[in-house]
C-alpha cells in the first residue's frame, strides 16, 4: 500500500488510486471550488452604474475581465489534474489511462467514464500500474497527504 503526496495525486500519470480517494480528494474538492468560482464571478461580473457601458453591451466590466483570466487558469491546471486523475483510476480498473477518450464518444462516453470510473472496484491485488490502494480487508486507503 503506498501512499502518494497531493502533488502526485493531482499531477502525475503514474500510479492507482481507489474510490474513496477520487471522489473525497478530487470530484468534491472540485465541484466545491468550480461552485464557489462561478458564484463570484456572478458576483463580480454584474455591472454597476460605475463601470463603463453600463446599461449598454460595449465593454467588459473589471470584474469580468478579472474572472475572466481565473476561469482561464484554473480551467487549465483542473483540466491537467482530470487527465491525471483519471488515468490513476483506469489503472486501478487495469486498464491504461488513454481510456479516458471514451468520454469524447457522444452520449455514451461519459457514462461509460462515471460508471468504470466512479462506481466499479479496482483490480484486486497489485497489477501492472502499481500495488493496491486499498488494503486488504477492505477499508479505505491512506488519502494523499496535503
Amino acid at each position: 500500500m503506498n501512499t502518494m503526496s497531493l502533488g502526485q495525486f493531482l499531477f502525475s500519470f503514474e500510479g492507482r488510486i481507489g474510490r474513496a480517494a477520487f471522489w473525497l480528494k478530487f470530484i468534491l474538492p472540485y465541484t466545491v471550488i468550480t461552485t464557489v468560482l462561478f458564484f463570484i464571478g456572478g458576483i463580480l461580473s454584474m455591472p454597476t452604474a460605475g463601470d463603463p457601458g453600463y446599461g449598454a453591451t460595449a465593454e467588459m466590466g473589471t470584474g469580468q475581465l478579472v474572472m475572466t483570466v481565473v476561469f482561464i487558469a484554473y480551467s487549465l491546471a483542473a483540466l491537467w489534474c482530470s487527465l491525471a486523475v483519471y488515468a490513476k483510476r483506469w489503472h486501478d480498473r487495469g486498464k491504461s489511462g488513454w481510456w479516458t477518450l471514451i468520454a469524447l464518444v457522444p452520449i455514451i462516453g461519459g457514462f461509460w467514464l462515471l460508471i468504470e470510473c466512479g462506481f466499479l472496484k479496482g483490480t484486486d491485488g497489485p497489477n501492472r500500474f502499481g500495488a493496491d490502494p486499498v488494503p486488504m480487508g477492505g477499508g479505505t486507503a491512506p488519502m494523499p497527504a496535503e
